[in-house]
C-alpha cells in the first residue's frame, strides 16, 4: 500500500490533472458499481455495464476537470491556511459551488441516460433539493477538514475517496427513474 501511495506521489506530481481526472472517472464508475451491486442489489447478472460506463464518463469529462478546476479558483478566492480560511472555503464551496454542481451532474446524468428536456426537469424538481440536503450532511465536515489539512493538488483525491459513498447514493439518485 505504501508503495501505490508512493507512486501516486510521483504521478500527481508530474500529471496532476490528468491523474486527479482518472480518479474522479475510475472513482464516480466504483459508486456506481456500488450502487447498483449494494444498494440496488441487481447482482451480476443485471450489472448495467452500460450505465457505469455512463457515470465514469461523467467522472472523467464533467466531475475530474470542474472539481478539480474549482479547487485552483476555491484557493485563489480565498487565502491561507488557517481555521477561518477552511471555514470560508468551505462557506463557499458549499454555498457557491456545491448546489451549481449538483444540478449539473444530475442533468447530465438525465441526459445521459436519454431523457427529454422536460423529463430532466421534472426529475431535478423530484431530486434536486433531496440530493442537495443530503450534500449538506456530508460535505461541511468533510470540506473543514479538507481544506485545512489537505494540500490543493490532494483534495480532489481525498474527496473522491470520501465521494465513493456519496457517489453510490448520486448514481442511485441519478438513474432511479
Amino acid at each position: 500500500m505504501a508503495g501505490l501511495w508512493r507512486s501516486y506521489q510521483v504521478l500527481i506530481a508530474k500529471r496532476p490533472l490528468t491523474v486527479q481526472i482518472i480518479t474522479a472517472g475510475s472513482l464516480v464508475g466504483v459508486g456506481d458499481v456500488i450502487s447498483q451491486q449494494l444498494i440496488e442489489r441487481r447482482g451480476l447478472a443485471n450489472h448495467s455495464v452500460k450505465r457505469t460506463a455512463k457515470m465514469m464518463s461523467i467522472g472523467f469529462f464533467f466531475v475530474g476537470p470542474v472539481v478539480s478546476g474549482w479547487y485552483k479558483v476555491l484557493d485563489k478566492l480565498v487565502t491561507g491556511g488557517t481555521k477561518s480560511a477552511a471555514l470560508k472555503k468551505m462557506l463557499v464551496d458549499q454555498v457557491c459551488f456545491a448546489p451549481c454542481f449538483l444540478g449539473a451532474f444530475l442533468g447530465i446524468s438525465g441526459a445521459l441516460n436519454g431523457l427529454t428536456v422536460e423529463e430532466n426537469v421534472v426529475k431535478l424538481k423530484r431530486d434536486y433539493m433531496d440530493a442537495l440536503i443530503s450534500n449538506y450532511y456530508l460535505w461541511p465536515p468533510v470540506q473543514i477538514a479538507n481544506f485545512y489539512f489537505i494540500p490543493l493538488h490532494h483534495r480532489l483525491a481525498v474527496v473522491q475517496i470520501v465521494a465513493v459513498a456519496w457517489n453510490s447514493y448520486l448514481s442511485w439518485k441519478a438513474n432511479k427513474m
